[in-house]
């Protein structure tokens, strides 16, 4: 008797790895999605799929260890349960993925920020922002749930809170919720910032923290428009900006960041 070809041999020990790498990270991530403060889905992830094929996959793993010790020939069928069990996976992974969202849960956001920003900007005067908690309160219904799970559980509705005489965007906000969008009003309402709590683009999982990429907060700037001046554009700012001064000054530098 002879054992199988390296050709086998390797495409098994392949098979196995890119199986414990793929779908043991997903148990990983669907076990953190139910334990972690915030995580970056919208959904739960199922514990059970990958769990399922993980223990299929021990399942041919260990028939190939018997085929080994038992010296079995090339034609072995259990030489092929572990390549088999990995395409089939895929394959399934393919075809539910169909049905799921390319976005990452920092896309999302930040259209969820794109879409207050906007509607704040339509209701703001010629001379002042908004800020009456309550007409901002109703621009929230526009923009669903956020894309993120508190220890396993979906938010089911943004919140806002209102800051007023902030000189910058919020940049940390303890001990406020994921999912709420904070209005970080300037003095004499000459602007205002609108940032998110959720999670840095950079991370998954973690406590809640203000929506940034590459730490830096991403956020808009509602303002004033005067008649003659055309309405600003939504695109995210990665640096600090201060609202313009009464005197239209826009020039002002780089403010400290809002409480």
């Amino acid at each position: 008797m002879t054992l199988p070809s390296r050709k086998t041999l390797l495409g098994n020990a392949l098979s196995l790895m890119a199986l414990a790498w793929i779908y043991g990270g997903d148990l990983s991530d669907a076990v953190r999605a139910r334990t972690a403060d915030v995580s970056a889905f919208m959904t739960v992830p199922s514990l059970e799929r990958p769990a399922v094929v993980l223990a299929v996959a021990a399942v041919a793993a260990l028939a190939f260890v018997v085929g080994l010790l038992q010296r079995k020939e090339e034609g072995f069928k259990g030489y092929r349960l572990l390549p088999i069990v990995l395409v089939g996976a895929l394959f399934v992974d393919l075809v539910l993925s169909e049905s799921r969202t390319p976005l990452t849960s920092t896309d999302i956001a930040s259209m969820a920020l794109q879409r207050f920003h906007q509607s704040a900007q339509e209701r703001t005067s010629a001379l002042e922002v908004p800020d009456d908690p309550r007409l901002l309160q109703s621009l929230l219904e526009e923009l669903g749930r956020p894309p993120y799970l508190v220890r396993g559980e979906s938010l089911p509705a943004y919140t806002l809170q209102v800051r007023k005489d902030c000189e910058g965007p919020v940049r940390d906000a303890p001990g406020v919720r994921a999912g709420t969008i904070l209005y970080c009003v300037a003095p004499e309402r000459q602007g205002a910032w609108v940032t998110m709590v959720g999670l840095p683009a950079e991370e998954r999982f973690g406590p809640p923290a203000v929506v940034s990429v590459a730490g830096e907060p991403r956020f808009l700037l509602v303002r004033p428009i005067p008649p003659d001046e055309a309405e600003p554009g939504a695109a995210f700012r990665d640096s600090l900006a201060a609202p313009p001064s009464p005197a239209g000054d826009t020039d002002a530098g780089s403010p400290r960041a809002g409480p």
